[in-house]
């Protein structure tokens, strides 16, 4: 088993910045692909980036340039460093473990419970 628990959500506004944290634990955590997946309102869940336990990065292609993961595997903790936020951004976004290195939420064994990220206009 692997727990997974966001923090850093909150209000920001157009053109700022947040940074999430997803601390890991249990079994194996730190050997896990970590990603970041976002459900808006009214849509499905969506794969944002991920990250290997060696540092492959997948982006998708709507946030690169200005989101950034990052992971400290001695803290068994990933970042998600998120900049020139928009309102398109503003969505539950979660945390999420998987073995290998896939874009599809159907391939992460574990999920954490979410943190919101508001954008204003």
């Amino acid at each position: 088993q692997v727990q997974l628990v966001e923090s850093g959500g909150g209000l920001v506004q157009a053109g700022g910045s947040l940074r999430l944290a997803c601390a890991a634990s249990g079994r194996a955590s730190s050997m896990y692909f970590m990603g970041w997946f976002r459900q808006a309102p009214g849509k499905d869940r969506e794969f944002v980036v991920g990250i290997s336990a060696s540092g492959y990065i997948r982006y998708e292609d709507s946030v690169k340039g200005r989101f950034t993961i990052s992971r400290v595997n001695a803290e068994n903790t990933v970042y998600l460093q998120m900049t020139n936020l928009n309102p398109g951004d503003t969505a539950v976004y979660y945390c999420a473990a998987a073995r290998g290195s896939s874009t599809y939420k159907s391939g992460y064994d574990y999920w954490g419970q979410g943190t919101q990220v508001t954008v204003s206009s």
